[in-house]
């Protein structure tokens, strides 16, 4: 009995002490101002967009002590962390891929920073490490981001990122002898690498001025050759832009090295498409598209003739058949039709077209002829999401991933023979994937619009409006939120609460009219479905706005950031992630340019400057409003959304808080990103970190497992 009183007593202790008024740090006002179409807008908080100065680094040190104190001294943090440790401990395998006769693909036996690359000559048989990049920083901070193999399987090229960031190194290696060769290549960035006779093709920028790596906007984007046993200097421009510095390219290879294929897009979708044909000496480059509004994905060629994935004119995407030879429009033939659900991809294997679409935001997968027929669907565990099939033209297997919320990552393999999936791989959990429920409803937005919504929970759980419930967004760039497996939504889900994530506008769900819907001027109907969403769970009785966190990442940052200045009243907690806070000046660093596609800039003109005023988060924080308690959470080397979003905006809500007691908190991570790679033990971390925070806001109880 005894030690239940102290136990309590403590537990007292900590929760009083994490409702204390926060004290936050006192960040420096400036005087700069700017001025839009003849309408003046301060900018106090400039200075921090400066990452190498000392003010910086000491405000940076500052927040990270209140804020690291106070999740301190939050309940359960030991029970959270060790549950989301032994969820996280399970092995993980990626699909299987065959190149040069042999069979690659990446493990994990649990609680590796890293998955490591194998390989083998046969599935059956024990594999071989090819690649292990935990050996290569003691913090697990380097990661793989993408790999190929020489077409005579002897060697090895791979791309390296490093603390999260989005510049790359590219490392050559013979797998024969495992011996590392001293070709490296610097300052790559968005690019694949495409093997081809003796070297590769890949796509750099020039090397930034020291200091401005992680901030400078990224300009003049070429694609160059490699030839293996050369300096990077010597490497052959193959194309590039001088007179229009956002042109971005991205080269790659046919898988029967004829054609050279180039994509180059201005913004972060659509793009145009060049081809050529290496079998002939001193060929030119053919333009297949020259506008950038439309998605052109090259699936693979058969003879002469390209397979090419397009939302040109069938904005739920279509297949259609180009000749190299005549290769104009007029001469452009479709193999599979625009369809009710979106088509996402298609992959060529044992003569045949295998096709994901996309319904309702989870996957269905069908097998057609090249000519187009369809022959069947192919039966999936659930309503989950498919990756894209692993096989080559002339294979007759092929191997799929299958993900759902309640399901981590699974392998099967399909048999073209028999037209039939075995299970190749299923992990072993420490839960019970049967205790959960998962449902897809559909509720009415602001103008009426039916959007879709997965809502996931125990088994059991009574409709009473006094569940914690997270909701999750992102509604941006044509990206679809489809189902997945998290651990550490798991540790959230079976301790009582309700997970919840909204397919809203400006995502790719319902294909290219959708995405166009919550793009520019229409922003505000992203915004208007989330919120919507809220008020449908709570309506159902699924919860109440004193149980409310939200939660997104990047464009979904920054759709928390708006959606909680605009009904702050709506939620009890906010996560907004590595968020889009400044959307008066995200375009002046590192790739923000590209992002103007979906958010238009404020230098267009004084409509578009006045509709991103006035819900940009930075700009539309209140004086004296009463927000939710709040953890906004960023990185150091974050050089896709540069960390000064996070940090002005952290610093005008601290400035501005009336002074409710709910804290305004800021994590910055060190040797982290976007996202991207991060080691497994610091996602362990920060969901620690998260969890406490949420637990404790919404009311929740660890309940012992």
């Amino acid at each position: 009995m005894k030690r239940v009183i102290i136990s309590f007593l403590v537990l007292s202790t900590m929760i009083s002490s994490a409702k204390e008024p926060t004290l936050y740090p006192i960040s420096r006002k400036g005087e700069v101002k700017d001025t839009y179409f003849g309408t003046v807008v301060d900018d106090p908080y400039r200075w921090l967009e400066d990452d190498n100065s000392a003010e910086t680094a000491e405000w940076v040190k500052a927040e990270n002590k209140l804020t690291f104190d106070y999740l301190a001294k939050l309940p359960y943090r030991d029970q959270i962390k060790k549950r989301l440790t032994e969820l996280s401990d399970y092995p993980k395998y990626g699909t299987p891929f065959r190149e040069a006769g042999k069979y690659f693909f990446y493990k994990n036996n649990g609680l590796q920073n890293q998955s490591v690359l194998y390989m083998t000559d046969d599935l059956i048989k024990e594999p071989k490490v090819l690649l292990d990049p935990n050996t290569l920083t003691s913090d697990g901070t380097a990661a793989l981001t993408s790999i190929e193999i020489s077409n005579d399987g002897k060697t090895l090229m791979y791309q390296l990122a490093k603390s999260g960031s989005d510049w790359n190194e590219i490392f050559v290696k013979n797998i024969e002898t495992g011996e590392m060769l001293p070709d490296h290549i610097l300052w790559v960035k968005f690019s694949g690498v495409s093997w081809y006779k003796d070297g590769f093709f890949y796509s750099a920028y020039d090397q930034p001025e020291a200091g401005s790596e992680l901030s400078k906007a990224n300009e003049f984007q070429k694609v160059y050759f490699h030839q293996l046993g050369t300096e990077q200097s010597a490497d052959r421009l193959i194309m590039n832009d001088l007179k229009n510095p956002k042109q971005m390219f991205g080269a790659s290879v046919t898988d029967d090295r004829r054609f050279l294929l180039i994509s180059r897009s201005v913004a972060s979708h659509g793009n145009a498409l060049d081809f050529k044909d290496l079998d002939k000496q001193n060929s030119s480059f053919v333009t297949v598209m020259d506008r950038y509004e439309f998605e052109f994905h090259p699936v693979d060629n058969l003879g002469d003739d390209l397979f090419v994935l397009t939302n040109y004119k069938a904005p739920k995407y279509k297949l259609i058949k180009i000749s190299t030879s005549h290769p104009e429009e007029k001469n452009w033939v479709v193999v599979i039709p625009e369809q009710k659900d979106v088509m996402q991809s298609v992959v060529m294997i044992d003569g045949k077209l295998v096709v994901d679409f996309m319904k309702d935001a989870h996957s269905t997968t069908e097998i057609y002829t090249a000519a187009g027929v369809l022959e069947h669907e192919i039966q999936l565990p659930g309503i989950g999401t498919v990756s894209a099939f692993s096989g080559k033209k002339e294979d007759n297997v092929a191997y799929f991933s299958y993900t759902s919320f309640n399901t981590p990552g699974e392998v099967y393999k399909y048999d073209f023979r028999t037209n039939k999936s075995t299970l190749h791989f299923r992990p072993e959990v420490k839960f019970n994937p049967d205790d959960f429920e998962v449902n897809q409803e559909f509720y009415p937005s602001k103008d009426g619009t039916k959007i879709p919504m997965f809502i996931v929970h125990k088994k059991g759980m009574e409709k009473n409006g006094k569940n914690p419930t997270l909701l999750y967004g992102y509604g941006g760039f044509n990206i679809s939120l489809t189902p997945a497996f998290s651990a550490s939504r798991i540790a959230f889900i079976e301790n009582g609460g309700v997970f919840a994530m909204a397919n809203l506008r400006g995502g790719g769900e319902y294909g290219e009219d959708w995405h166009q819907a919550g793009t520019k001027l229409k922003k505000q109907n992203v915004f208007d479905d989330f919120i919507s969403a809220a008020e449908y769970l709570i309506s159902q009785k699924y919860t109440s706005s004193e149980k409310l966190a939200i939660q997104g990442g990047s464009n979904g940052g920054l759709l928390v950031g708006a959606v909680t200045n605009q009904r702050p009243d709506l939620f009890k907690a906010a996560l907004p992630q590595v968020g889009v806070m400044d959307m008066l000046r995200y375009n002046k660093f590192t790739i923000g340019w590209s992002w103007a596609g979906d958010y238009g800039t404020s230098d267009d003109n004084a409509e578009m400057f006045n509709y991103l005023l006035h819900y940009s988060p930075y700009h539309t924080i209140r004086k004296n409003g009463t927000y939710p308690a709040i953890l906004a959470t960023t990185a150091d080397h974050d050089d896709r959304v540069v960390p000064a979003h996070t940090f002005k905006y952290m610093a005008r809500l601290q400035e501005y808080n009336s002074g409710n007691n709910l804290p305004l908190l800021v994590r910055i991570d060190s040797k982290a990103g976007h996202g991207a790679g991060k080691p497994t033990a610091k996602v362990i971390e920060e969901y620690t970190d998260v969890w406490s925070f949420v637990f404790f806001h919404l009311g929740m109880e660890f309940r012992k497992k």
